[in-house]
């Protein structure tokens, strides 16, 4: 019997096997390139490319928020779209965004006050002061923390870190209460540390409560500022910051004279 070859005539050779195999064979990328890839993703994910990606953030949220003008609520009001539960909600994300902006609280809380009233003021801040604080957190925690920790080599730097590290909750509650300590640096100094999450926001929740009270309840009674509930915001606000400008003065003069 014939092949197929012989029955056509022809004299074609049939491909072998080996043939074949390196026909279809996919070209794999030179080491070369793949070396350069490795090394550009370690660059690029490296702790100090992450820190300056996370200011290059914080400088361009801080100037967005200087081209607003959020202080202009508290003149212009609420826009006539929003009202309601709606409202409130998208103050206290507004709020949160402009804190991690370095927006100052006192200037949110009284403009919360003054556009939702006591109650309702206060909910919208203190959901905001927690969705900030949060939000630079999570920020300093996944940006920041690598680079900034071999950093913490002094003594009180090393203080701090051990007692936001091992006493988280404690710690935080007593900077929300105390006036003198910014909330934006608390924030990122909680995230370098290795204080967990909860607690943090646990924290923040309880001990801005006081503070925040006052300030809104201050903005809903603005127009009327003789009324008691006005009298007694101020001096829920001045009474904690003269005791710890006081508490800082002595701090100051203890550590001289050591």
């Amino acid at each position: 019997m014939l092949d197929a070859t012989t029955r056509s005539g022809g004299t074609a050779a049939t491909a072998s096997p080996r043939a074949t195999a390196t026909d279809l064979a996919v070209p794999l990328p030179p080491a070369a390139a793949t070396g350069f890839a490795a090394r550009c993703a370690r660059i690029l994910l490296s702790p100090w490319s992450r820190l300056s990606l996370l200011v290059a953030l914080l400088l361009t949220a801080a100037s967005l928020m200087l081209a607003f003008e959020p202080q202009r609520l508290l003149t212009d009001g609420w826009p006539a779209q929003l009202g309601g539960a709606a409202a409130v909600v998208a103050y206290a994300v507004a709020y949160g965004v402009c804190t991690v902006a370095f927006v100052p609280r006192p200037l949110l809380n009284l403009a919360a006050g003054a556009l939702f009233g006591s109650q309702l003021g206060l909910g919208a801040a203190l959901g905001g002061t927690v969705l900030g604080a949060g939000l630079a957190f999570c920020l300093g925690r996944a940006l920041g923390q690598e680079a900034l920790r071999p950093l913490l080599r002094g003594r009180w730097l090393k203080a701090a870190d051990d007692q936001l590290s091992r006493h988280g909750f404690r710690s935080m509650l007593a900077a929300r209460l105390f006036p003198g300590i910014p909330f934006a640096a608390s924030n990122y100094c909680a995230a370098v540390s290795r204080m967990g999450l909860l607690p943090f926001l646990l924290a923040t929740a309880l001990g801005s409560v006081p503070n925040t009270a006052a300030y809104v309840v201050a903005g809903a009674r603005a127009s009327t500022p003789t009324s008691p509930a006005f009298l007694i915001a101020l001096a829920c606000i001045a009474v904690p910051g003269l005791a710890g400008a006081v508490v800082a003065w002595r701090k100051r003069h203890q550590l001289r004279g050591r």
